[in-house]
């Protein structure tokens, strides 16, 4: 018979989410069951699946720290301490994330990552993970699930279902069929397509190693993170339709051509470029808001499957890990009431998400448009002088968003107060040395 205080947990998804979940659980004695529709990345290799590059911060150090993680995943990653910017001319310009040693992003390959917490998953001896079973149908009432398997189809009976499986979530989907759910998704107008940057002919970094490359270019832009084979993976964010974009450049001579126009200190460190580009396919970029994130105390949501955002702040990962440490805050609090710590669970999670979806569509704006500009340049130095002397008062969005936990929606609050108060005192300011100025001009 099952603890009424830990009953079984099925979790659909073993993506990231879905095994930190699965360890935070296992070792707080629940026994629980990973369902995943690939085949075990460990035995297909790293490289499986998709391979974009992921920044972790604190948010998601948290998480892996409570489960033991944080020292395994800092040991394969590589720190990046500030953007990098490439203009179509001229001099590189480094921009430094904040102001502290700690001010950091760590670039870890999603694929390595997801075996180390497989492995930490199955470490936990109530836990249990079976690939190759992908949810067909969802029962979100009885949480009974029909998974499709090389052998046929299976179905499983839950007490407590989890759905981790992403933002094409067939959990989700289940409970978007239930009256009241609300749900929107919201596509980007580009898409991303990578490319691989090799480590130079003596085995090292092409680039500067500690830093996230960008070259923005204004409606597009492209990136590169650091990998420790010494290669770099770089993204290409580009419009799917217009000119340019990825409709609009094809063929050897076309994509050549505008990589040495666009990318001019780039393109001859691709030594595949043309083959790997048209090889390669282009990805969607989804904002994915629902409510709400749980039927009764039966069925939940986490990570991508309720709040897919845009990469473009590098949290979407550190959210998603944030999701399984609240969720399991709240369950501790409430004990067997799985309805009040899942109520509580959403109540906790929904604005913040919500917020930083906002957020991740802002900063891609900013990184394409304005990183390279005097204008982000002056601010970006106000900033840190700001910083520097009201450490206490003055702290930038982007410093609360990767290094604190504060919560998105404070952080983002706060930063709005920040910028009211710095733009009435540099106002106050400036109409003081105005004065002085005429005063001394009228003597």
């Amino acid at each position: 018979m099952s603890d009424p205080a830990r009953p079984p947990v099925t979790l659909v998804g073993a993506g990231l989410s879905g095994p930190l979940m699965a360890a935070y659980l296992g070792q707080a004695g629940y026994p629980v069951h990973l369902y995943e529709r690939r085949s075990d990345p460990r035995k297909a290799g790293a490289s499986a699946g998709r391979s974009i590059n992921l920044a972790l911060s604190r948010r998601g150090l948290h998480a892996l720290e409570e489960v033991g993680l944080a020292e395994p995943v800092r040991a394969v990653s590589i720190p990046m301490r500030g953007r990098m910017m490439h203009p179509v001319h001229g001099a590189l310009h480094f921009q430094p994330y904040g102001t502290e040693p700690e001010h950091y992003l760590n670039s870890i390959s999603r694929g390595h990552l997801n075996m180390l917490l497989l492995d930490a998953a199955e470490a936990c001896p109530g836990v249990r993970v079976t690939f190759d079973h992908k949810a067909a149908d969802v029962d979100p009432e009885s949480g009974r699930v029909v998974f499709e398997t090389p052998e046929g189809r299976r179905e499983v009976e839950t007490e407590v279902l989890i759905g981790a499986d992403g933002a094409f979530s067939a959990v989700r989907s289940a409970m978007q069929r239930r009256d009241r759910f609300d749900y929107s998704q919201d596509y980007l107008e580009h898409g991303y397509k990578e490319l691989t940057l090799p480590a130079s002919p003596e085995g090292g970094f092409l680039l500067e190693p500690h830093a996230l490359h960008i070259w923005p270019r204004g409606s597009f832009m492209m990136i590169a993170l650091p990998n420790l084979d010494r290669t770099f993976t770089c993204t290409l964010f580009w419009p799917f339709e217009g000119e340019p974009s990825f409709a609009s450049i094809r063929g050897d001579a076309a994509v050549r051509g505008f990589f040495e126009k666009t990318f001019p200190d780039a393109v001859s460190l691709f030594p595949s470029l043309v083959a790997e580009y048209e090889a390669n396919p282009v990805g969607s970029l989804v904002t994915v808001r629902c409510r709400p994130w749980h039927v009764g105390g039966k069925v939940v949501l986490l990570g991508d499957a309720c709040h897919a955002v845009v990469p473009f702040y590098g949290q979407g990962m550190n959210a998603a890990f944030e999701d399984c440490t609240v969720l399991m805050e709240c369950l501790r609090e409430h004990g067997p009431d799985l309805e009040a710590a899942f109520r509580r669970y959403e109540a906790r999670r929904k604005a913040n998400t919500d917020a930083l979806a906002d957020m991740a569509i802002e900063n891609f704006v900013e990184m394409r448009d304005h990183v390279g500009s005097g204008a982000f340049l002056l601010r970006k130095a106000l900033e840190r002088g700001l910083t520097r002397a009201f450490p206490r008062r003055y702290v930038p969005l982007y410093t609360m968003v990767s290094f604190t936990r504060i919560p998105y929606a404070e952080a983002r609050r706060r930063a709005r107060a920040q910028d009211r108060t710095a733009l009435l005192t540099a106002g106050f300011c400036l109409l003081v040395v105005l004065s002085v100025l005429g005063f001394i001009a009228f003597r």
